[in-house]
């Protein structure tokens, strides 16, 4: 009995026991579930941390353009900014340009070293056929200054001056005005005309204008001018003397030529009685050849028709060459057209377009490859012609846009494609044997000793250094 009756006691221990088991169970998930709500609200924390963050980066990148309507009124307003300082500045630059167009004439003028384009290419006013005629139209031209200065007709003065009230002291003053206007005008044309060269006869015309407005300006409140029919007879003594300058020049390359022809001619009698000469001497080999024949029997016949067949080849050949040397030597015209090339001397695709009267027409091409150029010709044809004038000058006429030399037309020399030249002389001369190779071995060699010169340098240059 007694135990059953402590049971009860016990029971309610446990349920004690249980109780607060359960309470501190609990507490315990409670604290966890905490420590877990607090980690999902840090995490929930940094998430809005970084979205703020974030929307912050936003709005500072795209605050510029947040208004779309500004920023296109902001773009328009330096469009039109831009677009107005563009259009002063291109009107400037018209305003300026022209103010250096004008200077730089100016500066021509006076500058021989500016360019030759600055003011042209002269055209001649004057075409007579000799330096006697230019010499005599100079001096024709000084008279007639001579008297316009004798006339008072060089320079005028507009109004009648009075000094002190007195028209007498006024004209002396005039008169010394005068003076001293022609002289100026006078030696600064003198000063043109001494020094008148082909490269800068179009700056001293101007030069010439611009010293009489220059003067005339000075005299302005003097109202004096310098007349115009002095001023072109000025200008006219100026374009002269250049032109009698060209004249003799062109003289002299003439009398050069001539000169050239006329060695021709004495060297083409020369061939023509050395080739009789030849022919004569292999008439009597032929005539004692024949004469020893009569005589020999056998072997020794045999012999003597075997040298004497040589002997009458080579006469026949003198014969041909003789009477082609007479043939030349008696006509005026025939010759020898000769087309050749010198790609070292002169670039490819020039061609020099020659005529000689040579018998030996190659000698006219060695001469030509004389030391005045670096390397020799090479011959794209030889063309033997009873008019060999005619034949040369229709090819010059024919390639005469492909000239080098525009004011010379002495230069022979071309720049014309090789096929196109082939084609013309093909046409005028069928049966023209035509080389499109030029050899120019002297100066393929130089190239090749170039490279290899080249070639060692860069070699040498790549050995490394004995120190560094």
């Amino acid at each position: 009995m007694g135990s059953i009756e402590a049971l009860p006691s016990d029971y309610g221990h446990i349920i004690t026991y249980a109780l607060i088991f359960a309470v501190i169970s609990l507490l315990v998930f409670s604290l966890l579930k905490s420590r877990e709500l607090k980690s999902e609200l840090n995490k929930v924390k940094s998430h809005l941390q970084d979205s703020k963050q974030r929307t912050t980066e936003l709005l500072e990148k795209y605050q510029p353009i947040s208004s779309i309507e500004a920023r296109v009124t902001e773009l328009n307003a330096e469009s039109e900014a831009i677009t107005s300082n563009i259009q002063t500045l291109r009107a400037s630059y018209t305003t300026k340009r022209k103010l250096f167009d004008e200077l730089e004439r100016e500066l021509a003028v006076f500058d021989e070293k500016i360019e030759l384009s600055t003011l042209g290419y002269y055209e001649p006013h004057f075409d007579f056929g000799t330096s006697d005629r230019f010499k005599a139209e100079i001096t024709a031209v000084r008279e007639q200054q001579k008297d316009m200065l004798k006339a008072k007709q060089a320079a005028v003065c507009h109004t009648e001056w009075k000094v002190n009230n007195s028209a007498r002291e006024g004209q002396t003053m005039t008169n010394r005005a005068l003076k001293l206007t022609l002289r100026a005008f006078n030696n600064e044309c003198d000063a043109a005309v001494s020094n008148v060269r082909w490269n800068n006869i179009r700056r001293m015309e101007e030069r010439l204008s611009k010293a009489r407005d220059a003067i005339d300006k000075l005299n302005k409140s003097n109202n004096i001018q310098i007349t115009e029919p002095y001023f072109q007879l000025k200008l006219q003594e100026l374009r002269l003397t250049y032109e009698y300058a060209e004249k003799l020049r062109q003289e002299k390359e003439e009398r050069a030529e001539a000169k050239r022809q006329l060695r021709e001619e004495q060297q083409l009698i020369k061939e023509q009685e050395a080739a009789a000469r030849e022919q004569h001497k292999y008439e009597e080999l032929v005539a004692k050849a024949n004469a020893k024949a009569n005589k020999a029997t056998g072997d020794e016949l045999e012999r003597l028709k075997s040298e004497l067949e040589e002997l009458e080849a080579q006469l026949n050949e003198a014969r041909a060459k003789s009477e082609r040397a007479l043939s030349m030597a008696q006509q005026t015209k025939s010759g020898y057209v000769y087309i050749i090339s010198n790609i070292g001397s002169f670039g490819d695709g020039v061609f020099k377009i020659g005529m000689t009267r040579r018998l030996e027409p190659l000698d006219r091409v060695r001469e030509l490859g004389d030391a005045s150029v670096p390397f020799t010709f090479d011959v794209h044809a030889l063309i033997y012609s009873e008019d060999a004038p005619a034949l040369e000058a229709e090819l010059h006429r024919h390639f005469n846009e492909h000239r080098l030399n525009l004011v010379n037309n002495r230069k022979e020399f071309f720049r014309v494609d090789l096929a196109e030249l082939k084609g013309k002389l093909e046409e005028l001369k069928p049966d023209v044997d035509f080389l499109t190779d030029a050899e120019a071995q002297d100066y393929h060699q130089s190239l090749l000793i170039t490279q290899d010169k080249i070639k060692e340098d860069n070699t040498v240059n790549r050995k490394l250094p004995e120190e560094i």
